[in-house]
């Protein structure tokens, strides 16, 4: 039953967009930035966007605004905010902003808090398996 609706779950979110974007927000209007300078997940303000990769990238401060649209590649999630689990596994799923780990820099999302505990548990082997698989996926549902 439980992998049954993982399956319907993930192929309800499936998108062909290279960023999880539900309803054209990137990370479900977090801001991304704020990961990384606050050190955890911050709703961000519909006044304060930046279009990028075909989506809508919100933030809390102008600030956070600006550094992102400097380097976006900096601050976006890893395989396009798609479940970082997920893609170690082979297939693109969608994630809770409150799912999320930060490696040698960069920005991890995951499924939910209880994927994040299994991906961290070996998470240097599944970013290998991750970033085989990102290329392969990026533009498939």
């Amino acid at each position: 039953m439980t992998v049954f609706l993982a399956a319907s779950v993930t192929s309800l979110f499936a998108q062909k967009s290279a960023v999880f974007n539900p309803s054209n927000k990137a990370i479900r209007g977090y801001d991304p930035v704020a990961y990384f300078t606050d050190g955890k997940a911050v709703k961000g303000s519909e006044s304060l966007t930046y279009h990028w990769n075909d989506a809508d990238w919100y933030f809390s401060s102008t600030q956070n605004l600006n550094s992102f649209s400097k380097n976006p590649d900096k601050y976006a999630p890893q395989y396009g905010g798609y479940c970082a689990y997920g893609m170690s596994e082979g297939h693109k799923a969608p994630t809770d902003p409150d799912a999320w780990t930060i490696v040698d820099g960069k920005l991890y999302l995951n499924y939910s808090k209880d994927v994040r505990t299994k991906w961290r548990d070996n998470e240097k082997e599944r970013i290998d398996k991750a970033d085989k698989n990102w290329p392969q996926l990026k533009d498939k549902e």
